[in-house]
């Protein structure tokens, strides 16, 4: 247990340390709870978020693996490449959440942070409520 919590200082370190503005990009989350995150993290000033996933330091998604690399790729193709693409291509956005948060470095695709909240049920109030505390848990300051 200490062992986590020393980890988890050091994650908060890692984000305390980084420029004071770090440009985000939100995949989209289950239940909508992008949304949310992205008015909290607006809203606390704690990062910028943009809807350009090419502009973005890093991305925060609820799903890593073949899913978010298969998104990622997707996301940075050139417009010839999209074109050129064929078949439909499924919606991104989990319906099941398995409640844990990743915070992906842009270049590296290495996991930078992360949060595990019980998913619960998707309506607007509890949604508004994990969000605020997943970024108060990214400032370094748990609830």
């Amino acid at each position: 247990m200490i062992r986590l919590g020393i980890i988890s200082l050091a994650a908060a370190a890692l984000l305390a340390q980084a420029p004071a503005m770090r440009s985000v990009y939100i995949l989209p989350m289950a239940g909508g709870l992008d949304q949310y995150l992205a008015e909290h993290l607006t809203l606390t000033h704690t990062m910028e978020v943009v809807t350009d996933p090419k502009a973005a330091e890093v991305y925060l998604t609820d799903q890593l693996g073949e899913p978010f690399e298969h998104k990622v790729a997707e996301l940075h193709q050139t417009p010839e490449a999209a074109k050129g693409a064929v078949g439909v291509h499924p919606s991104f956005r989990s319906t099941n959440s398995k409640g844990t948060i990743f915070l992906v470095d842009a270049k590296s695709r290495k996991v930078i942070w992360s949060d595990y909240e019980k998913p619960g049920p998707h309506d607007s109030a509890t949604l508004n409520h994990v969000a605020a505390r997943i970024v108060q848990k990214m400032m370094g300051k748990p609830k």
